[in-house]
């Protein structure tokens, strides 16, 4: 932490005021990040113990800027301490942007947007930067070569089959791995592949005239390999979960976009395309199995149910050129395991609620005695401001006022994890409700905005019925519905 004050101060010539620890912790990287500010500056510190992989985050990062893509600047750097400063990027990931809005039937068209966007700035990563960057320092291999891809494949045998006890035949299982491996290297693989390349790892930032643009972060694994690794990534990105009906349109706009720096044959690109999704996903699977069932994380095993039905709709259609017959099998009894139809768990409802703590407080009637309540009255208060007093938590002045409080960032720092562990841990006892309430002063600004902010995270958890209500806006729009009485005298009898 001083190496991080030492470096802000060099860049800034000025101390750091506040230290807010990030969301991004949660993540299974083993970096701490952290945001520090001094009045209207801001910067982004990382305390990493991998020395390798600071330097190839580092001149990955100059390299990529010098060839004018969108990643942040470093400022500051003391490889001895593990710790680098850089650019801001702020709040608002890809993946938020998705959830954003986002219906059972549908996804917000600027989503979509910020998809295609992403989309076409991939191959410049991949081609365009990739032809002169120096692949000396990728961490831990120059390339996605056989030994790279044996590493995931068995990640995913040792930290996810066996540790959900899903059967197999381990020597007809390498005989897969190594038909699946030798058929992956003959795809031409001398490309960046950016390694990690998912909706939490994409920034969107204000550009000209207030269009949100993409900006690209945690590319430090990144090392020589094939196109279709990345966009595979992205597309079949678990809690994301794409439509099926989004993903090609998304996929053709990325060979478009491709083609304007590389020829393109596509129906070669295609034959290679689902190889390198089931080889992401099952290095997914091995990560979500390291983290969730070795480490306890049980956050990491939510996305367990994603992936499957990846898996699944990949059964129904989609015909490898190679046959792998072992491993399809161990697809197959990871669909009928019961232990991972319990991550799943039986549908919870959780019922959120916004309230005034000058009002009656609300009240359980599903029998299951209450839950949380969050007291948000130490947060800043918008009420206190003219230009609020009028507007809610869901209007954007409000959301943008308390998004840029840190102290608002601390508390849901706290509030998400706790809420999301406890989740996990009523659907794998069968619960059925759960309830979480937050109130504030008069019930209509913080209050609203936390309600509103959990409830989107939540909705991203699978077999999870998420009920959002505002009782005190509730009142408010009775009050406006129910008809003035009447001035006029009555009618005589």
């Amino acid at each position: 932490m001083d190496a991080l004050h030492r470096l802000f101060e060099q860049h800034f010539h000025t101390a750091p005021d506040h230290i807010q620890p990030l969301q991004g912790e949660l993540g299974g990287s083993g970096r701490a990040i952290l945001r520090l500010t001094a009045g209207p500056r801001t910067a982004i510190g990382i305390l990493s113990p991998v020395r390798e992989e600071n330097i190839a985050f580092l001149e990955f990062s100059r390299h990529f800027r010098r060839h004018g893509l969108p990643v942040p600047e470093i400022y500051a750097q003391d490889l001895d301490h593990g710790a680098y400063l850089e650019e801001d990027l702020g709040d608002t990931t890809l993946f938020h942007a998705l959830a954003k809005d986002r219906t059972a039937e549908a996804i917000a068209p600027a989503a979509i947007e910020a998809y295609k966007k992403v989309v076409a700035t991939l191959p410049r990563f991949q081609v365009q930067a990739g032809r002169d960057l120096n692949y000396k320092v990728c961490y831990p291999r120059a390339s996605f070569d056989r030994q790279s891809i044996n590493w995931d494949l068995n990640y995913f045998k040792y930290y996810f089959l066996r540790l959900a006890a899903i059967p197999f035949n381990e020597q007809a299982l390498e005989d897969d791995f190594s038909r699946l491996t030798k058929f992956l290297l003959t795809a031409k693989h001398d490309y960046f592949l950016y390694r990690d390349f998912q909706s939490r790892n994409i920034m969107l930032r204000s550009g000209a005239q207030g269009v949100d643009e993409p900006w690209f972060l945690d590319y430090q694994g990144g090392r020589r390999g094939a196109l279709h690794y990345d966009i595979a990534s992205l597309l079949f990105d678990g809690k994301a979960d794409l439509p099926p009906d989004l993903r090609q349109p998304l996929l053709d706009h990325y060979l478009d976009a491709l083609a304007e720096y590389t020829t393109v044959d596509r129906a070669a690109f295609m034959e290679h395309y689902y190889a390198y999704v089931y080889v992401r996903i099952l290095q997914a699977l091995g990560a979500y199995g390291f983290r969730g069932f070795y480490e306890r994380k049980a956050h990491f095993l939510q996305s367990v149910p994603y992936a499957l039905k990846n898996l699944r709709w990949l059964a129904h259609h989609v015909q490898l050129p190679i046959a792998l017959p072992a491993l399809m099998d161990a697809f197959q009894g990871m669909l009928r395991s019961p232990k991972l139809q319990d991550l799943a768990g039986s549908s919870l409802i959780v019922r959120i609620f916004s309230f005034s703590f000058h009002q009656q407080m609300p009240s359980d009637d599903s029998g299951n005695g209450g839950g949380f309540v969050f007291d948000a009255r130490s947060l800043p208060n918008p009420g206190r401001e003219e230009q609020y007093k009028p507007l809610t938590g869901r209007d954007s002045p409000v959301i943008d006022y308390l998004n840029q409080q840190d102290t608002v960032h601390q508390y849901l720092a706290h509030v998400l994890p706790l809420v999301d562990s406890t989740v996990a841990t009523y659907q794998r006892r069968g619960f059925k409700n759960l309830m979480v309430s937050f109130g504030c002063t008069g019930g209509q600004h913080r209050s609203v905005f936390l309600a509103e902010t959990l409830a989107r995270h939540l909705r991203q958890t699978p077999n999870i019925e998420v009920q959002l209500r505002h009782l005190e806006l509730e009142k408010w729009q009775q009050a406006k519905s129910t008809p003035a009485p009447s001035l006029e005298e009555p009618a005589a009898k």
